[in-house]
């Protein structure tokens, strides 16, 4: 089975018992690094880009900003390397931000990167180590479907108002 290596860039800013990147970097499941490659792919909310499954091609490895939802744009006024892009509206599946329209975890954006990609096993996998895990898949499978046959941004509009989130 082929994978996508997953790193984090931690900012130390939540509570560590609740930090999924930590978690993720406890179980082997992600990197933390210090530096982002230019072939990275940066999951950046800020981003005029939306993630496409076209963009696998461009990436080798797929970095989260683990940060606060409270400084996320002081966090990404920094400028980072690599490849940056936004993911397509998600409600999260977390007890802190449930059904909340993208204020995701680090592990569910990065899941969600995964699955936008093609990788849905190693997506599922990923969330299978939280306990909320599948409600971030419940509430996002017909969503996460569409995402994985765009084509171009401006079909993301038409799968959102079928879906009542526009």
């Amino acid at each position: 089975m082929v994978e996508v290596k997953l790193q984090v860039l931690m900012f130390y800013q939540d509570d560590p018992k609740k930090c999924t990147a930590a978690k993720m970097v406890k179980f082997g499941l992600a990197q933390n690094i210090k530096k982002i490659s230019n072939k990275g792919l940066v999951l950046d909310p800020f981003s005029d880009k939306t993630l496409m499954p076209k963009d696998k091609s461009l990436i080798r490895s797929i970095v989260g900003i683990d940060c606060s939802w409270n400084l996320a744009d002081q966090a990404f006024s920094k400028k980072f390397d690599g490849i940056k892009r936004k993911l397509p509206p998600l409600l999260a599946g977390n007890p802190l931000n449930y059904s909340k329209l993208n204020k995701l975890t680090t592990a569910e954006a990065l899941s969600a990167s995964l699955f936008i990609l093609g990788y849905k096993e190693q997506s599922l996998e990923l969330l299978d180590k939280f306990k909320w895990g599948h409600t971030f898949y419940e509430l996002n499978q017909n969503l996460l479907e569409e995402y994985l046959k765009l084509e171009n941004e401006d079909q993301i509009d038409g799968i959102l108002k079928d879906y009542g989130l526009l």
